[in-house]
């Protein structure tokens, strides 16, 4: 039973495919995990936008960091490493991180291609497989550590990384934390809990640590769970709904105002704002590899990288 009116409906449309040569329809060990061997032409996810309107992506699959011109359409691979990069996000003096499930987090210089190690332990212990990252306004990193937790194993961890390098676990009891985004004040941190169809709010205390975590929303139905978030100058919520081929639009008291369909498959797994005015919606739906693309209607608050 839902107490909301219904959503209204925003339709996307094909901003992007992934070009045939880059296309890779092989196998992988991350394909032959996660996906019983199936041949895959990529994985796309991470979407992120630089200063130029370039946006990034990555292909988890195959270790790939791929970037679609804002001048020319064209796309280009500026990295090929051995990972299974997940996340992405872009840091306003322009080096690129990245959120790997095998290696933790990893820096990218996007001049030269060359990803180096950031953060890829807590102490001596390794990560579990981080799945997305973000930055705060003063440029503090937080991230989740997801690897195969679930109802089952609510162990998934949502990590802060202070600017002095100080590590802190703010929450380990999460059933697959994966997309997080602050909301507008900071004040706390949506989190998307795949395995439990749900978004948390984690409190961001000025003393640190946190306390009185809860849902903000609970979804139902699809094939997967909410996974990549962005938020609005609103302050409201773009969830990607992975395996229901929608992204919802929540208000900051947790209304539902749309749904954005996907015009093609039902991975619509991660999304950023961007375009003219920063209007519009970018959507990975990794199952064809393409970025879809809608008119919303607010702006996207700003990333870091655009926060100079």
């Amino acid at each position: 039973m839902s107490l909301f009116p219904p959503p209204q409906d925003i339709q996307t449309e094909v901003f992007a495919r992934m070009p045939d040569h880059l296309r890779k329809n092989a196998r992988s060990d991350w394909a032959d995990a996660s996906m019983n061997g199936a041949k895959l032409d990529g994985f796309l996810e991470g979407p992120s936008f630089d200063l130029d309107g370039n946006l990034y992506l990555v292909d988890i699959p195959f270790g790939r960091v791929l970037r679609l011109a804002a001048d020319t359409g064209e796309w280009d691979v500026v990295a090929d490493y051995d990972g299974e990069p997940n996340g992405l996000k872009i840091h306003t003096d322009g080096t690129i991180y990245i959120a790997d499930y095998r290696r933790g987090i990893l820096t990218l210089d996007p001049d030269t291609g060359t990803v180096s190690d950031f953060c890829v332990r807590n102490k001596m212990e390794s990560f579990k497989g981080c799945n997305d990252l973000v930055f705060a306004q003063d440029g503090t990193m937080f991230f989740t550590d997801q690897g195969l937790t679930g109802m089952h194993d609510p162990t998934g961890r949502v990590y802060r990384r202070h600017l002095d390098g100080r590590l802190e676990c703010l929450i380990d009891t999460v059933p697959s934390p994966n997309g997080l985004v602050p909301d507008l004040n900071e004040g706390l941190l949506y989190i998307a809990v795949t395995r439990a169809n749900a978004v948390w709010r984690i409190p961001l205390p000025k003393e640190g640590g946190t306390f009185k975590v809860g849902v903000f929303i609970r979804l139902s139905g699809g094939l997967g769970g909410p996974d990549g978030m962005a938020l609005d100058i609103e302050g409201n919520l773009a969830v990607c709904h992975a395996g229901m081929g929608s992204v919802w639009l929540f208000s900051r008291l947790g209304e539902p105002l749309y749904r954005i369909h996907s015009c093609e498959g039902l991975a619509t797994t991660n999304c950023a704002y961007g375009g003219p005015g920063n209007r519009y919606l970018y959507v990975t739906e990794s199952e064809s590899n393409t970025v879809l693309r809608a008119e919303m209607p607010w702006p996207g608050k700003p990333m870091y990288s655009h926060m100079v």
